[in-house]
């Protein structure tokens, strides 16, 4: 399996992504903002940072980027695709993803470590994992409130499609451990078909201990046992 990191103007996440695919053991390669072929590629990442300057609004621009056309074919052919920070906002924007990233309820840029708990252990992204469990991983925001209209927040938990969830160290989740207000604590989510993954928190981060932790790496492993 072989993955496409994107890089758009204003792109700052995309090595840590290529290094955590790197020791995941899958192969993963660095392709521009304007590449229009990506069926030499089995999956997508969209790395965050401040594309286009972030003008207008986070993702608003690099949805009209010439790779994204080639993102949505992707997707929707089943294909793993998954956006993270920035990347998350872009799949929003995209329209691949319901929803919007908004404005942190504190207004600063937030950078700490948070906890969230893992909601889901059936997808490609997260078998790795266990459900409930609870996992440490960097966020990096200033716009990373999840928010949806009602009827669309009722349709993702009612489907199963809140990934993972901000959460204390033992698994509650409260508004105290809410680093930016998202609704529901929501940190992930994913598309109807489970192939589109979007979350807020770093876990190219958190994949070898000189980072000073691990919590990420399942989700590089989880998309290494689809290979098997």
């Amino acid at each position: 399996m072989r993955f496409a990191v994107v890089q758009f103007p204003g792109s700052n996440c995309d090595r840590d992504a290529l290094f955590a695919f790197q020791v995941a053991g899958l192969k993963a390669e660095l392709v521009p903002h304007t590449e229009t072929d990506l069926s030499r590629f089995d999956g997508v990442f969209l790395p965050g940072g401040f594309t286009y300057g972030d003008y207008l609004r986070p993702g608003a621009l690099a949805k009209f980027a010439p790779v994204m056309g080639e993102v949505e074919r992707l997707a929707r052919r089943g294909h793993p695709v998954i956006g993270v920070c920035n990347g998350f906002q872009i799949l929003t924007e995209a329209g691949l993803l319901p929803g919007a990233l908004l404005a942190n309820l504190n207004l600063h840029f937030t950078c700490k470590e948070v906890h969230v708990r893992v909601e889901r252990a059936d997808l490609p992204f997260t078998r790795a994992y266990r459900q409930g469990q609870v996992l440490r991983l960097p966020i990096a925001h200033a716009e990373g409130r999840y928010y949806a209209d009602p009827e669309t927040l009722e349709r993702l938990e009612g489907e199963g499609r809140v990934v993972f969830r901000y959460s204390g160290p033992k698994g509650e989740v409260s508004e105290a451990y809410n680093p930016n207000g998202s609704l529901n604590g929501i940190a992930g989510i994913v598309n109807e078909r489970g192939n589109v993954l979007g979350m807020m928190p770093h876990p190219e981060r958190a994949v070898h201990e000189v980072l000073g932790g691990t919590d990420g790496l399942g989700l590089f492993l989880s998309l290494a046992m689809e290979v098997v």
